[in-house]
């Protein structure tokens, strides 16, 4: 069974997936890691999850403020040995509880379009594809999306 943890983005489970996801990265998007990893950082996202599968993290996502009406979802991951099994699914569907919690009526999000794994969470959980926002506009390996939160 998933346990999920709202925490921030010191807690010691997160700041370990981080620096998984982001070796993980740094080989899909080859040449192409530095441009995003300056837009990752951890310091100033306040609204972090953490899955625990047997008090073993297994997962994590956070999201920030974008805009007034609007949440950007950040630091997606799950452990390989642990994928298959909705981990993500489940996170993401929290981090949308916590913006809806929190005011906001939208949560938008970029991922690469050599990570076909995220573009298939993201379409399955009702995301739509938008134009690239922000600094990722005119991004060829980048795909943005946008769901609208209902009540």
């Amino acid at each position: 069974m998933i346990r999920l943890s709202r925490t921030g983005s010191s807690n010691i489970d997160f700041v370990d997936l981080v620096k998984r996801l982001d070796t993980d990265l740094k080989v899909r998007d080859g040449e192409e890691h530095d441009f995003y990893h300056q837009f990752n950082a951890i310091v100033n996202i306040k609204h972090c999850i953490v899955a625990y599968q047997n008090e073993i993290a297994v997962g994590c996502g956070a999201i920030k403020k974008f805009d007034e009406n609007s949440m950007e979802v950040k630091r997606m991951y799950v452990l390989p040995e642990f994928r298959g099994q909705k981990i993500a699914v489940e996170i993401l569907s929290e981090l949308e509880q916590w913006a809806k919690e929190l005011g906001f009526n939208r949560c938008i999000l970029e991922t690469g379009k050599k990570q076909p794994e995220a573009i298939a969470l993201y379409s399955k959980s009702g995301y739509q594809i938008i134009p690239n926002y922000g600094q990722y506009e005119g991004v060829e390996n980048s795909v943005c999306f946008e769901k609208i939160l209902t009540t």
